[in-house]
């Protein structure tokens, strides 16, 4: 979400000249810094999200008024503001429910509270919007059918990519990288990126059940990194621990180098109940790793019929991760020659492209 608005508006400000404002709480360098930017801050209290929200609001409806005169196009997330023009959503809160059950009863109650409210705000602005943006066909399907849009008001834009960034690895930069990690040379190693927070949506409780089932098995020499933030992330240490797997699960909590990792990996594992697109799972595919997702995904609408044996079950289950994980190790080569032309296709889509559509279609 964050990168491609930031790339929509790199590519208003710097490819076609315009004049650009930005209602936000962080605009990073060297997009803050850029002539056409107008940043309109806004700041949280306590540095806590959930108070800052009226704020945004606030200040995103008084700068859309401030530029009416000047026929400005206006462009919100979800239901972080209610304008009637375009609305660019990246997640369909009413596509699905929060997987809390285990977590503590406060949390729960403030998840199911949070989720309404969310839900509400993002059917109020959806219906006042002109146009709607998703990131993938199925996110497009989920706001029509589950919110009642007509369809001729929603239209589907993918995601591009930094193909320099995001490539397969040569040889001497996958060593390097594994060398800057501290990763043993030789272990294959698989990886999963996703929020760690009560809401196990992501599904890395699943994994971490299959790769207790793998790693009962002496000829699986595979290890799993773990990178994302959340309040598990402790938790998940500590059973790592408990099942004797702390030195085959590593639990790296944020990075910002997630180009070095997916250099220096051998596979991306995404087990999520809901996905609106998945960008983790797409810049992995471009550096040429197999990347295993649930087919309810919006990227996995992508995936070409001959790679099906990536798309998981859907919801995931741990047998069903445990038997691909099992069958891709017996073939590791094959998968990765496999998923090659899949990648290299992704990367012809830049950021630049993704751009382009959606000013295409809102004028």
């Amino acid at each position: 979400m964050d990168r491609a608005n930031y790339e929509l508006a790199r590519y208003l400000a710097e490819d076609l000249g315009a004049t650009v404002h930005l209602v936000g709480y962080l605009v990073a360098s060297p997009l803050a810094e850029h002539p056409n930017i107008i940043w309109h801050q806004v700041r949280k209290p306590l540095n806590a999200y959930l108070l800052a929200e009226p704020w945004l609001r606030h200040k995103g409806k008084k700068v859309a008024r401030s530029l009416r005169a000047e026929c400005a196009r206006v462009i919100v997330n979800g239901g972080n503001c209610a304008w009637p023009d375009v609305n660019w959503i990246h997640a369909v809160h009413a596509a699905w429910p929060n997987r809390v059950d285990h977590a503590p009863a406060r949390f729960r109650w403030r998840a199911a509270a949070l989720k309404a409210r969310y839900r509400r705000d993002e059917r109020n602005a959806l219906q006042v919007a002109r146009m709607v943006l998703t990131n993938s066909e199925r996110a497009r399907q989920q706001v029509i059918s589950q919110l009642g849009l007509p369809p001729e008001r929603v239209q589907a834009v993918y995601y591009g990519i930094d193909a320099e960034d995001f490539r397969p690895a040569t040889e001497w930069e996958r060593a390097a990288a594994r060398m800057r990690l501290g990763w043993n040379a030789e272990r294959p190693v698989a990886v999963f990126i996703g929020a760690l927070g009560h809401d196990r949506n992501k599904g890395f409780d699943l994994l971490f059940a299959a790769w207790e089932q793998l790693c009962s098995d002496a000829d699986w020499d595979v290890d799993l990194v773990a990178l994302g933030v959340g309040a598990e992330v402790e938790l998940w240490k500590a059973r790592s621990q408990v099942a004797g797997l702390g030195d085959r699960i590593r639990m790296l909590g944020f990075s910002k180098g997630a180009r070095d990792i997916l250099a220096a990996a051998d596979l991306l594992v995404s087990p999520t109940h809901y996905e609106a697109y998945g960008l983790g799972v797409h810049e992995a595919l471009c550096c040429g790793l197999p990347a295993f997702v649930t087919r309810s995904a919006g990227i996995a609408e992508r995936y070409p019929a001959e790679l099906s044996e990536l798309l998981l079950e859907s919801p995931p289950t741990v047998a069903d991760l445990v038997a691909r994980m099992r069958r891709w190790h017996s073939d590791r080569d094959g998968y990765r020659d496999r998923v090659a032309s899949f990648g290299a296709a992704l990367r012809l889509r830049s950021w630049a492209d993704m751009a382009r559509d959606v000013v295409d279609l809102i004028n």
